[in-house]
């Protein structure tokens, strides 16, 4: 399918109307905003609690653990069984998994309310981002994979702004934000059940995750784009607060979610700006950019510049971003109808490994060298890769060019 099709031919018909579109895009986003709330507040948990940076992000990773098998399972399981029958048992872990954390009184809480948080996006995010493709009113892949990376990135963003201004400035601060997602999760159960509930004619089954082989190159390429991308993301939603506390000498839980948020931020712009764009060539622009910025993140922690610090999370947010939309388009353009959810769940599969794994590395490290250095390291060895996987991207973009 070329890069530049918007239309699927293959889609099943959609409801009249565009509400529910945007109604999916809401869900969408309110799970990831509560999944996101307790960023700005890992600082307070560590004074409450007593524990490291290791331990924060041992936290964050057992999110990641159960996420990605949630999103083996729940991809296909929504291609055979509708996809309301996945989604209502995954707000309800969400919920829960808020709930969790409200009433935290130890560091068990957390990893409880991590677990429940990983299972919920986990079961959501394939079957929300086809029942998106599915409800595009045109059948615009494009516009539902911009829409999604946007819901997607503005939740990451708005989570920690949300958190960081209630628990500065409002009551019970490691209370109320999580009560807060708790009531915006309602009428996201109300939309899911208005999904129509379609399902496939096969039964399913549990099997190994396969990518289709005529997608394998592109969804290699742009998995591991998507993974160092997303890398990035983890570090920044679970030390960046504290980094950024390190360098300003501030402890104002909304400046870290700030700092979070602006990355976030900038991510969703570079990817409006990018629609229409290519998909490929969104990946090759935001890939040295992607570079630069951590480069520059590495200098910032060097010198103790916040304002250049500011200015790195522009820049790598901007190239996330961008690499974020290029990489899905190309996977929600080349994946064929009937495992729509399943090829975009293992795709999101790679980017939560992202995610999760290399910043176990960087919390060890803060534990052993202190936080500036782990993160100088972090940013300069992502930055070498990223050149390298933008090397093989050219390199398979110039070859795709030589054949047409």
């Amino acid at each position: 399918m070329s890069q530049a099709a918007s239309v699927n031919p293959d889609r099943q018909p959609v409801p009249k109307g565009r509400w529910k579109f945007w109604a999916t895009a809401y869900a969408l986003l309110i799970l990831l905003t509560g999944t996101n709330l307790p960023t700005p507040l890992y600082r307070g948990y560590e004074a409450e609690f007593g524990f490291s940076p290791l331990l924060v992000t041992l936290i964050f990773a057992a999110y990641v653990a159960v996420l990605i098998p949630s999103l083996l399972v729940a991809g296909p399981l929504s291609d055979a069984i509708g996809r309301r029958r996945v989604l209502l048992p995954a707000l309800a872990l969400a919920a829960l998994g808020s709930l969790a954390f409200a009433l935290a009184e130890n560091t068990a809480w957390l990893f409880a309310g991590r677990i429940l948080q990983g299972a919920a996006i986990g079961a959501a995010s394939g079957p929300l981002t086809a029942a998106l493709t599915e409800l595009e009113p045109t059948g615009n892949r494009r516009k539902a994979a911009l829409v999604s990376t946007v819901a997607s990135v503005g939740g990451l963003g708005l989570g920690p702004v949300v958190a960081g201004l209630l628990a500065q400035y409002a009551p019970a601060p490691h209370v109320l934000p999580f009560v807060l997602e708790i009531v915006l999760l309602v009428p996201a159960a109300a939309i899911i059940v208005s999904l129509p509930a379609r399902r496939t004619a096969g039964r399913w089954h549990p099997r190994r995750p396969e990518i289709p082989a005529d997608m394998r190159s592109q969804f290699a390429t742009s998995g591991s784009a998507s993974f160092l991308a997303f890398a990035v993301i983890g570090v920044f939603l679970t030390l960046i607060p504290t980094y950024v506390a390190s360098l300003s000498g501030s402890r104002n839980l909304l400046l870290g979610g700030a700092a979070v948020a602006l990355m976030l931020a900038c991510s969703a712009l570079a990817q409006l700006a990018g629609y229409r764009r290519p998909a490929r060539s969104l990946e090759l622009f935001g890939l040295p950019l992607l570079a630069c910025g951590l480069v520059l993140l590495a200098v910032a922690g060097g010198i103790s510049s916040l304002v250049l610090l500011l200015i790195a999370t522009v820049v790598a947010g901007t190239g996330q971003g961008l690499v974020y939309l290029g990489g899905l388009t190309t996977i929600n353009q080349t994946a064929p109808a009937h495992r729509h959810a399943d090829v975009l769940s293992s795709f999101y599969g790679i980017m939560y490994l992202g995610v999760g794994l290399p910043v176990i590395g960087v919390g060890l490290l803060a534990t052993l060298a202190g936080l500036l250095v782990a993160v100088e390291y972090f940013a300069c060895i992502v930055a070498v890769l990223c050149v390298g996987v933008l090397f093989i991207l050219a390199r398979a973009n110039h070859r795709t060019h030589e054949r047409v």
